[in-house]
């Protein structure tokens, strides 16, 4: 796991719950043509694109230490979850998130707020865990913050279809019902330290997470990036994006703000370190990680 990453007095840890090629790469980003692809093997291969064009994913979890408070970004896939379209995650029964929380120095009980940057399987799974046959809130102290129209637009489908966003039954309605929601806009504030920036288009409603203030400060992405790639093409969509349009406008925006400055992006899928800064090519950026 790589060091813990400070911005001021603000601590960041990763708590990584797996990394590996997952999924092929021309099927991820459907827009990705064979050609294109070729063109860029010199710097995707070996980290980021396996042998087998497979793309080699983190899937991890943010935590924050503040000042204030403790604050854990994205749960990731969890364990006993059924996930049938996705036999990688599906019914996992491993320690290794668990033994990870507890080697950067935290228990669950530790958790003030759980930040959801959206609804995803990928990063809502350990909202929950297993007890007595009924899915419970994994972090019993924390307050759980949902973007309204992130979780208004998934418990609609979910109430329509349940069978088409599993995750919305086991690992937001579970919450919800323990009272431990909190429904916010996807610029809401915590303090003056962390404060979610709205960053829509992979879903209807997805945030990301600035934290610390001035020339110390990070941005937690979510699933706002998926890949350097989309750094040097930031009009590339991938296959569950809600609008990839809109996804394509918001990194352009976000990276042209933040490009050429201290400003660390932490991603949610890049490969260890995961971490680094954006910097302008062209009319386009690249991603140099830490």
């Amino acid at each position: 796991m790589a060091a813990t990453l400070h911005f001021g007095d603000i601590e960041v840890h990763r708590i990584v719950e797996q990394e590996a090629p997952i999924f092929d790469v021309l099927s991820f980003f459907p827009t990705l043509s064979p050609e294109v692809l070729d063109a860029n093997r010199d710097w995707l291969q070996p980290r980021f694109i396996d042998a087998r064009d497979r793309l080699v994913l983190c899937v991890q979890s943010y935590i924050l230490r503040t000042p204030h408070h403790t604050i854990l970004v994205d749960t990731c896939v969890g364990n006993h979850k059924p996930r049938p379209s996705r036999p990688f995650w599906h019914m996992l029964d491993s320690p290794q998130y668990e033994a990870n929380l507890a080697a950067a120095g935290f228990s669950v009980d530790d958790i003030d707020y759980v930040m959801c940057t959206h609804l995803h399987t990928d990063h809502t799974g350990w909202n929950t865990r297993l007890r007595d046959g009924r899915w419970v809130p994994t972090f019993p102290r924390a307050r759980y913050l949902f973007a309204e129209r992130e979780l208004a637009f998934w418990t609609e489908r979910q109430a329509q279809d349940p069978e088409s966003c599993p995750s919305v039954t086991d690992s937001v309605l579970p919450v919800v019902a323990a009272g431990q929601a909190e429904i916010v806009r996807s610029d809401h504030a915590l303090d003056d330290l962390v404060a979610l920036i709205p960053t829509p288009g992979h879903t209807i409603d997805h945030y990301s997470v600035k934290v610390g203030r001035g020339h110390a400060d990070a941005i937690i992405t979510g699933d706002m990036v998926h890949s350097p790639l989309q750094a040097r093409m930031p009009d590339l969509g991938m296959m569950s994006d809600y609008d990839s349009a809109m996804a394509g406008r918001t990194r352009r925006a976000l990276f042209g703000t933040y490009c050429d400055t201290p400003t660390v992006f932490c991603t949610a899928h890049f490969p260890q370190p995961s971490s680094g800064r954006v910097v302008r090519r062209g009319d386009a950026f690249d991603f140099v990680l830490d």
